[in-house]
């Protein structure tokens, strides 16, 4: 199993929205994609409640059947809708990917 683990900060205002908005919207648009990219397992995403300068906005978290089922993840037209929502609300990024 393969584990995918994703971490953002947010920027203020982006799409006229407020950063908890738009965390919702991506809880929301990620949440849609179980059931639809096959080899996802479980998907879940969490919105920081504590403000902290160490602390990230809101946190991925997935199991993907293989490193397969991760790559076509990566490419699937969904994922990459999600990813151009991503693409104009982020403002920094970490990422890793394991195998369990």
């Amino acid at each position: 199993m393969i584990k995918h683990i994703v971490l953002w900060k947010l920027k203020q205002g982006a799409l006229g929205a407020t950063k908890s908005e738009n965390a919702e919207r991506i809880k929301r648009e990620a949440t849609a994609l179980a059931g639809i990219v096959p080899g996802l397992r479980s998907i879940e995403v969490g919105i920081n409640f504590e403000p902290s300068d160490a602390a990230w906005d809101i946190g991925l978290y997935s199991e993907f059947d293989s490193q397969e089922a991760l790559d076509a993840y990566q490419v699937h037209p969904q994922h990459e809708a999600f990813k151009a929502l991503l693409a104009e609300v982020r403002a920094d990024r970490a990422v890793i990917d394991y195998e369990a």
